[in-house]
């Protein structure tokens, strides 16, 4: 008896390559949604599409032309109010233009009468300070002087952002390489203490009533802005101004200033600098008194408060 042959199971079918891509092909096999395509189907049946009636061709029609016209009217108004308001732009910057130049002179009539009071004070100051006429324009900055002295260098650091703690860090100054307004305010009153005559900082006349501050980053003297590197002048002897301002405790603040910071300081004894008169004098009280008047007191000019400045 023949024996039949077993029968082999053909097994389960390999999978789709793209089987584990059944939302994309869902998405491309129904492209179009099918309320859509419902919605289409229907439209198509009822005659949808263009208007068949005269009356419907000929509103679409209108409609057309109205956009078109409209379209139409609003380049040419475009075109038409160009010119206009190139015009009105082109004078708008010929009336800026105006006004700056006339900002301009007036700023520098301002300059022009400022220099004519101060000449004028300066004059009077000379012509009224009697024996010490040219001590008192001296100390007042009222004239510019020129004679032996120093030269002082101070500038930031070049790193400007190095920190640690130092002799400003209980004034409530930022650590950093920069140099503040109460750093300068040092240096020239070591200066001064150590026997300068008359100090300049980056040709700008230094007066009893001079203020160093700041506004921001930047020092001002008497509100006008100065720029690093800061150049110091000062009129006295040079080489005693130089030693006795280096041993002083200002000095030495400088020292630390470079030593913990990095700021940058140089100082050279000069056989010759030239400082320039203050730009503007401020008379605070004057009054004239002869010789009588003085002994019948006992008391100086400059010791009742009042004189020019």
């Amino acid at each position: 008896m023949s024996q039949q042959p077993p029968v082999r199971s053909t097994g389960t079918p390999p999978p789709r390559p793209d089987a584990s891509m059944s939302l994309l092909n869902n998405v491309i096999d129904h492209a179009l949604d099918d309320g859509y395509a419902e919605a289409s189907a229907r439209r198509a049946a009822e005659g949808g599409g263009l208007p068949r009636t005269l009356r419907a061709k000929l509103g679409l029609a209108a409609g057309l032309v109205l956009a078109a016209a409209v379209v139409t009217l609003g380049a040419a108004e475009a075109r038409v109010s160009a010119p206009v308001v190139a015009k009105e732009r082109q004078d708008l910057i010929d009336r800026i233009e105006s006004e700056t130049s006339a900002a301009d002179k007036l700023e520098q009539d301002v300059e022009r009468i400022r220099a004519e009071v101060g000449e004028r004070q300066r004059k009077a100051l000379e012509q009224h300070g009697g024996d010490q006429a040219e001590l008192v324009a001296l100390l007042s900055g009222a004239t510019a002087v020129h004679g032996p002295g120093v030269k002082l260098v101070v500038d930031d650091a070049k790193d400007a952002d190095s920190g640690g703690g130092g002799p400003r860090e209980s004034a409530g100054f930022s650590d950093t390489g920069r140099v503040r307004d109460r750093d300068m305010q040092r240096v020239v009153n070591g200066l001064w203490e150590s026997g300068a005559e008359a100090v300049s900082i980056n040709g700008q006349r230094l007066t009893a009533l001079s203020a160093i501050r700041a506004a921001g980053d930047a020092i001002l003297v008497d509100n006008k802005p100065l720029v690093p590197p800061y150049t110091i002048l000062a009129v006295g002897d040079g080489q005693r101004l130089s030693t006795a301002f280096q041993d002083s405790a200002d000095g030495q603040y400088l020292h630390a200033l470079q030593e913990n910071f990095g700021i940058r300081t140089s100082i050279s004894a000069e056989g010759d600098v030239r400082l320039p008169a203050a730009p503007s004098l401020i008379v605070r009280t004057a009054e004239p008194r002869g010789a009588g008047a003085a002994k019948a007191t006992g008391r100086a000019t400059a010791d009742t408060g009042k004189g020019t400045s």
